[in-house]
């Protein structure tokens, strides 16, 4: 018998959108110079090769980011430790909107996530670095 799923992604979306302070592509775009803020890419690498990042943006798998956060695990990076504001971003705001819920319950602070994510970030025009092949 299959399972019934009680609480779908739109409620979870929901619940950490109510819980979680969001950047305009605007307001990212005034701090990207910011010694103080660390954009995160959430978006996994095959995204990162075929679509580019915000220039200077951190790159953490949304599937590495409590491991990468926590200083008491082996994966932990000290990018996380430092004393700064975390901007996160994946595709279209639904990774980040989860990720930052997350990383807000952890106990990292401040950290807010990307309106309308990379996606609205290409649209408006603002820089992207791609890789280099």
């Amino acid at each position: 018998m299959p399972s019934t799923i009680t609480t779908g992604y739109k409620a979870l979306l929901d619940a950490a959108n109510a819980e979680v302070a969001t950047m305009t592509v605007e307001q990212a775009q005034a701090l990207m110079a910011s010694p103080d803020h660390v954009f995160v890419d959430l978006r996994d690498p095959r995204e990162l090769k075929r679509e580019g990042k915000i220039p200077g943006a951190f790159s953490c798998p949304r599937g590495m980011l409590e491991f990468w956060i926590d200083p008491d695990s082996p994966y932990a990076k000290p990018v996380f430790q430092e004393d700064k504001t975390f901007v996160f971003y994946c595709a279209s705001a639904w990774r980040s909107a989860l990720a930052t819920k997350t990383a807000q319950d952890m106990g990292l602070k401040p950290v807010v996530h990307l309106e309308g994510g990379f996606t609205a970030w290409k649209k408006s025009g603002a820089p992207v670095e791609m890789p280099d092949h």
